[in-house]
């Protein structure tokens, strides 16, 4: 009996396009082995979005990037994620799920290596974009893998659990694991380390990891990537760029291309006959309700991260260490809330939890622009703002997930975890640009009375990046240029929470009351 279901299993394998593996282990410890390399690539994915924050001032002075060379320096990795996520989850449909991981964690480990070699910011832009095209593939990989190996309810939600802990343990920890490296070590290790892990990644997969694959999947969606490809980053750009537009300007043809290519993917798509981005999908309403939510963490909680330590440091005088640490506040809650989370999915369906989650967040949100703007601003009245936003955020990550990829067939697995993040990933590159060029207009409104021209430009961009001492070379004090940078976190925390709470109202209208 034993040897035919393992005849059987080599069949299988072989018609998935892997054979048959040298050792064999028992399928507990097979999937054991899977979930623990696939939470430590969640793993790398979260520090590599989460640490840079904190060592940006570091790269400032070490690489001589000016503030917006910063913003590429986060954006780069999250845009080029965005761009290739939804082709590697069709790649990883035609040509097999565990191949197209393990390539992606190879692939990563060497962009890693690039990025802690990078000799300056352009550099490491670059190498920031190799980056984010492999987490593509590992991240688009990572749901799939989930969903096929792990098909029962409980089993299935412990190792969604498991992998939202983790993740959600990289982003929530990457801040203050960042300001260690740099204050022990070197800032070239918060990259070089990831080709430590990429390597263990790999031997777990290979021994954990069933192949699985899609049928119906037939060829590359080119056309589909290309124009949303152009789309994002054209937006992303234009953002960052933080100008009006004229007719005259350059930047107005790209704003051009980039909505004719919107409009271009989406008939695309529609006309495609194995879209890589299905809109019909969307008629699914527990699959349509899962994408919001999965949006609207990206529209507040997570591109936050990358200014809040900003905040913690210019403002409140923290170091590095201490800004990291003050984090946890924030991101500390999203590792315990989500197994919590998963049982509430189980119990009363997306329904309830994805819309309560993201009014906690908006809720968390509005508590934290409220002690930002009064009077005894400081450490004690900002953290039940950030405990109640990580509350939030724990509630919402993983039943997203769970039931964006639960809510298909599983032969569509890896197109619906590549809409799933491609949402997510979308969301957040828009909105670091989107909070950054908030962060920066209303530093600029609060310094304009005293300052005009370029001056004020370049104060402000200064001040916005956490740089308060260069007021000592104006004639403003830093008293002022401190007031300057609340408003502008003052603009993003509002924004930040309507936002949330407009998505609360919106998932919770789409979902119904139990989302079946």
């Amino acid at each position: 009996m034993t040897s035919k279901l393992s005849d059987l299993q080599d069949v299988r394998d072989s018609l998935c396009g892997a054979g048959p593996d040298p050792v064999r282990v028992d399928r507990k410890t097979e999937n054991s082995l899977a979930l623990a390399a696939l939470c430590l690539s969640a793993l790398m994915l979260g520090l590599e979005i989460s640490s840079i924050p904190s060592i940006l001032p570091t790269l400032e002075r070490v690489l001589g990037a000016d503030f917006r060379q910063l913003q590429w320096i986060m954006n780069a990795y999250t845009v080029a994620m965005t761009t290739c996520l939804m082709a590697m989850g069709t790649l990883a449909d035609r040509f097999g799920r565990r191949r197209v991981f393990l390539i992606g964690v190879a692939a990563f480990g060497a962009a890693s290596l690039a990025c802690g070699l990078a000799p300056s910011a352009p550099v490491l832009i670059a190498a920031r974009s190799l980056q984010g095209a492999s987490a593509a593939a590992m991240l688009a990989c990572q749901t799939a893998v989930l969903s096929h190996q792990f098909r029962d309810g409980p089993e299935r939600g412990t190792a969604f659990g498991w992998w939202g802990i983790v993740f959600g343990f990289g982003l929530g920890f990457g801040p203050l694991i960042g300001g260690v490296t740099v204050a022990t070590v070197s800032w070239e290790w918060v990259f070089l380390i990831h080709v430590l892990l990429a390597l263990v990644t790999i031997g777990l997969a290979r021994a954990g990891i069933v192949e699985s694959s899609d049928p119906q999947a037939r060829r590359v969606d080119g056309a589909g990537i290309a124009t949303l490809s152009l789309a994002v980053f054209s937006l992303v750009y234009l953002i960052t760029r933080g100008q009006p537009l004229r007719w005259d300007d350059p930047a107005s043809l790209l704003a051009l291309a980039g909505a004719v290519s919107l409009v271009a993917f989406v008939v695309v798509e529609t006309r495609a006959a194995r879209p890589m981005f299905d809109f019909a999908a969307f008629r699914n309403r527990r699959f349509a309700g899962a994408l919001l939510g999965s949006s609207a963490m990206n529209f507040s909680f997570w591109p936050f991260v990358i200014y809040l330590p900003i905040y913690f440091q210019a403002v409140l005088g923290y170091d590095s260490l201490g800004a990291g640490l003050a984090l946890l506040a924030y991101t500390l809650p999203t590792l315990v809330v989500p197994p919590l989370a998963e049982r509430l999915l189980l119990r009363d369906g997306p329904g309830l939890v994805i819309p309560l989650g993201l009014f906690t967040i908006g809720a968390g949100f509005l508590l934290m622009r409220l002690a930002v703007i009064g009077t005894q601003a400081g450490w004690p009245t900002l953290l039940p703002g950030c405990l109640l936003a990580g509350i939030g955020l724990g509630l919402t990550n993983t039943p997203v997930t769970n039931t964006a990829t639960g809510a298909l067939p599983p032969e569509r697995a890896g197109m619906a975890s590549g809409m799933d993040m491609s949402a997510r990933m979308i969301s957040l590159a828009v909105n670091i640009a989107l909070m950054g060029f908030l962060l920066l207009q209303g530093v600029r409104s609060g310094l304009e009375p005293r300052l005009q021209g370029t001056a004020l430009d370049a104060l402000a961009e200064a001040v916005a990046a956490g740089n308060l001492a260069v007021a000592g070379v104006s004639d403003l004090t830093e008293s002022v240029a401190r007031q300057a940078l609340i408003r502008g976190f003052d603009r993003v925390m509002l924004y930040g929470g309507l936002c949330a709470l407009a998505f609360a109202g919106a998932s919770r209208l789409v979902l119904g009351r139990n989302g079946r």
